[in-house]
C-alpha cells in the first residue's frame, strides 16, 4: 500500500519517469490524467498525450478515464479532439455510462457545439439527473433560456445544481426578477432536501445587484447566516458587489473589512470598483496602496476600477499615472476598457485632442463604449464636430441604437441644421427604430415597482401623479425652473416642461414618498443616464422633503442629500 502511494507521488511529480512503466494500472493513469487536467501536475504532457501513452502500454481505459479526459476540452479549437475521444468511448463500449454521457454533453457545450450535445442527450433512453443538468447548462450557456426552462420544467427530479443553473441563466440574460422568483420557489421545496449552496447564493446576490434591490439583498445575506453557509472569498466578493450595486457602499465596506487579512485580488477589485461607481474617488485610490501592502498583486479589473474613480472624480493626472503604472510596474496589457476610461477621462476634462490621440493609439478597433465616452465629453464641452463623428460611429456599430439617432437629430436641430435633423428622424421611422423609454425601478415593501416615462399603468397611477404634482408645485415655490435643453425640440416650451415632469425617476420618487415613512431613504435604479433637469430636481426634493435619494443610472451612483449630490455635478 505504501509502495503504491509512493508510486502515485512519483507519477505526479515526475510523469516522464513513471509513464514508461508497463504495469501501471488504469486507476493510476486516471489519477495522472485528472491531475494534469486540474493543473496539479507539471505541464510536460497534455491529458491526451498521457491517454495515448496509457493505450500504448496496453492499459484499457475505464468509466473514470474519459470523464477526466473530457474536462480538458474547453473551447471550439478542441472540438476535433473531443470527437476523437468520443469515438474511443464508443469503441470501448462505454457510451452507455451515465457519467460519461453527462461529460460528453458538457464537453460539446464547452466546445460550442450545442447540436452534438443535443444529439448525445437524445440518444440516452432514460436520461438521469446529471445528464439533464448538463443539457440544461448547455442551453443556458448559449442563451437559449426558453428552451432551458422547458427542460427544467420537464425534469422528473431536480437538485440544487438544476435550480442554480436555471437561476444563473436568468441572471446572464438580464432577467434578475425571474431568477429571484425561481429562488423563492426553490425555498418552498426545502423539505425535499433541495437546499441552496454557496453557488446558489452567489447567483441570488448577482440577481439582487442586477436589479439594485437592497432589501432582497439584505434578506439573502441573512439567509446565508441562517443556513451557516461559510462566507469565503467567493461569497464575500459577491456580497461586496451586491451591496455596492444596491447603493449601500457602507455595507459593502463592512463585508470587505470582515473578510479578514486573506482577501484575494477579486475581493479588493470589487471594493475598489464599488467605491469608484459611488464617486468615492479618494477612498478608492487610498485602497490601492493598502492592497499592495497586503501583498496582493492587482489585475486588469483592478485598474478598470481605479481609472473609473479618476473619471468620476475628474482626476486626470492621477488617471494618466495609473494607466502608465499598469504596464510599466505590473506588466498588464491595456484592454479596450482601459482605453475607454482614458478617452472618458480626457473627454470630460475638455481635452478632446488627447482623447482622439488615445483612440488613434489603440491596438484594437474602438467599440461602442469608446465612442460613447468621446461623445459624452464632446457634448459636455460643445465640440459639435466631434459629437457628429462619434454619433455616426455609434450608429455604424449599432444600427438600432435609438439614443444615438435621437442625439444626432437634436444636435442638428440645435445648430439650425433642420433638414439634417428631419432626415435622421425619417431614417429612424423607415428602420422602425423607436427611442428606448426611460425606466426606473424602486423597491418598496419587498416588492419591485417599475415606472416608465409618463407611465399610467401602475394600479395607483392617479395617486402617484397627484403626489408628483404636489412635489413639482413645492419645487417651483422654491425657485425650480425646468431645464428643457435636452427635451426633443419638436415640442413647445409648455410641452417640454410637461415631458420633463413625468420622467420615470420623478414618478418613482413620488411613489416612494407616497408609500414610505418620512425620512426613509429612497433607492432608485434607472436604465438611462439621469438628465440635467431630474438631477436638479432630485437635489431640491432631497432638501425640501428631507429624504436621502440614491439613484443608480447607467453610468454611476448619485447620492442626493440636503440639496447636494455626491457627484458634485460632474457626471
Amino acid at each position: 500500500m505504501r509502495s503504491l502511494a509512493k508510486d502515485k507521488l512519483i507519477s505526479l511529480t515526475h510523469p516522464s519517469l513513471y509513464l514508461s512503466h508497463p504495469t501501471v494500472e488504469s486507476f493510476v493513469w486516471n489519477t495522472i490524467i485528472r491531475a494534469r487536467v486540474q493543473g496539479k501536475a507539471p505541464p510536460a504532457n497534455s491529458p491526451v498525450s498521457i491517454f495515448l501513452r496509457m493505450r500504448f502500454h496496453g492499459v484499457p481505459p475505464d468509466f473514470h478515464t474519459f470523464p477526466f479526459l473530457l474536462q480538458s476540452f474547453r473551447s471550439s479549437s478542441h472540438l476535433h479532439s473531443g470527437r476523437s475521444i468520443h469515438s474511443q468511448i464508443i469503441c470501448f463500449g462505454l457510451d452507455a455510462d451515465p457519467f460519461i454521457q453527462a461529460s460528453l454533453i458538457t464537453m460539446y457545450s464547452a466546445c460550442g457545439n450545442l447540436g452534438f450535445a443535443q444529439q448525445v442527450f437524445d440518444e440516452i433512453p432514460q436520461p438521469d439527473l446529471p445528464s439533464r443538468n448538463s443539457m440544461l447548462n448547455a442551453n443556458v450557456k448559449v442563451g437559449r433560456i426558453d428552451v432551458a426552462r422547458e427542460l427544467f420544467d420537464e425534469m422528473p427530479e431536480r437538485n440544487v445544481i438544476s435550480w442554480s443553473c436555471m437561476m444563473s441563466g436568468y441572471v446572464s440574460s438580464g432577467d434578475g426578477k425571474e431568477a429571484l422568483a425561481l429562488f423563492r420557489e426553490m425555498l418552498k421545496g426545502e423539505a425535499e432536501d433541495v437546499r441552496p449552496n454557496e453557488f446558489t447564493m452567489t447567483v441570488v446576490l448577482s440577481a439582487c445587484g442586477q436589479l439594485g434591490t437592497l432589501e432582497h439583498g439584505k434578506r439573502a445575506h441573512a439567509y446565508i447566516h441562517k443556513c451557516g453557509i461559510e462566507v469565503n472569498a467567493v461569497l464575500g466578493t459577491s456580497l461586496i458587489d451586491m451591496y455596492a450595486k444596491c447603493g449601500s457602499i457602507e455595507r459593502a465596506s463592512w463585508v470587505f473589512n470582515n473578510l479578514g487579512p486573506n482577501k484575494d485580488v477579486i475581493a479588493w477589485s470589487a471594493m475598489i470598483s464599488g467605491l469608484a461607481m459611488h464617486g468615492h474617488s479618494e477612498q478608492c485610490l487610498d485602497l490601492f496602496p493598502e492592497m499592495l501592502n497586503h501583498g496582493v498583486r492587482p489585475n486588469a479589473i483592478t485598474f478598470v476600477g481605479l481609472l473609473c474613480a479618476c473619471v468620476h472624480g475628474g482626476l486626470t493626472s492621477e488617471g494618466e499615472s495609473y494607466f502608465q503604472r499598469m504596464t510599466i510596474d505590473f506588466g498588464i496589457t491595456p484592454l479596450i476598457q482601459h482605453y475607454g476610461c482614458m478617452v472618458d477621462l480626457y473627454g470630460r476634462a475638455g481635452r478632446i485632442e488627447e482623447a482622439w490621440n488615445v483612440i488613434n493609439s489603440m491596438p484594437m478597433e474602438p467599440d461602442v463604449l469608446v465612442w460613447g465616452a468621446l461623445l459624452s465629453g464632446s457634448r459636455m464641452h460643445g465640440d459639435i464636430r466631434t459629437c457628429e463623428i462619434a454619433l455616426k460611429k455609434l450608429i455604424g456599430l449599432e444600427t438600432t441604437n435609438s439614443g444615438a439617432y435621437v442625439l444626432l437629430s437634436n444636435m442638428y436641430a440645435k445648430t439650425g441644421r433642420w433638414e439634417d435633423a428631419r432626415h435622421i428622424r425619417d431614417l429612424m421611422e423607415a428602420k422602425g427604430i423607436q427611442k428606448v423609454p426611460g425606466c426606473s425601478m424602486v423597491e418598496v415593501g419587498g416588492a419591485i415597482h417599475e415606472f416608465f416615462a409618463a407611465d399610467e399603468s401602475h394600479p395607483e397611477a392617479k395617486e402617484i401623479h397627484s403626489m408628483l404634482e404636489e412635489i413639482m408645485k413645492r419645487l417651483k415655490m422654491e425657485g425650480y425652473v425646468g431645464n428643457t435643453k435636452e427635451v426633443l425640440l419638436d415640442l413647445d416650451e409648455e410641452g417640454k416642461e410637461m415631458a420633463l415632469s413625468v420622467h420615470s425617476e420623478k414618478l418613482a420618487v413620488a411613489f416612494s414618498i407616497l408609500k414610505t415613512r418620512a425620512g426613509t431613504p429612497i433607492h432608485i435604479v434607472k436604465n438611462l443616464r439621469i438628465c440635467c433637469d431630474c438631477h436638479a430636481a432630485m437635489k431640491m426634493i432631497s432638501k425640501i422633503f428631507r429624504r436621502k435619494i440614491v439613484i443608480r443610472d447607467c453610468n454611476r451612483f448619485h447620492h442626493f442629500a440636503d440639496g447636494t449630490c455626491s457627484c458634485k455635478d460632474y457626471w
